[in-house]
């Protein structure tokens, strides 16, 4: 299964400014990943940190908000981590869930969920 690139928009928590991202979709990223100059640009700002496994085994310590994301007209909440402006954004499963989406690895799109609850 290859990633592809979906453009999402990532907004301010009252979901009156947003900013287009291009993001890379992979089923196996769990949250979203955006600049943090991005992020910033909006008014975003850390208001936890994680530590994440990575996928060599290191560990690594994230900051993470709450923002607003909106995709093809609809918006929703999401949780966004704040990622180094030389590492490509992600979609993860957790924005694209509070979406109602799915991804179709075969086809490489976002559908949507049917069922779910």
């Amino acid at each position: 299964m290859g990633a592809f690139r979906v453009q999402i928009e990532i907004g301010d928590l009252q979901a009156t400014t947003f900013e287009t991202v291009d993001t890379l979709v992979d089923t196996g990223t769990t949250f979203t990943m955006i600049p943090r100059s991005t992020l910033a640009r909006l008014g975003i700002s850390p208001d936890r940190r994680r530590t994440f496994a990575l996928a060599d085994g290191r560990e690594r310590e994230f900051d993470m908000a709450h923002a607003a994301v909106r995709l093809d007209g609809v918006t929703s909440s999401t949780i966004v981590i704040f990622g180094e402006e030389s590492v490509a954004p992600l979609l993860g499963a957790y924005t694209l869930a509070s979406l109602g989406l799915a991804v179709d690895p075969s086809g490489q799109r976002l559908v949507e969920m049917v069922g779910h609850l």
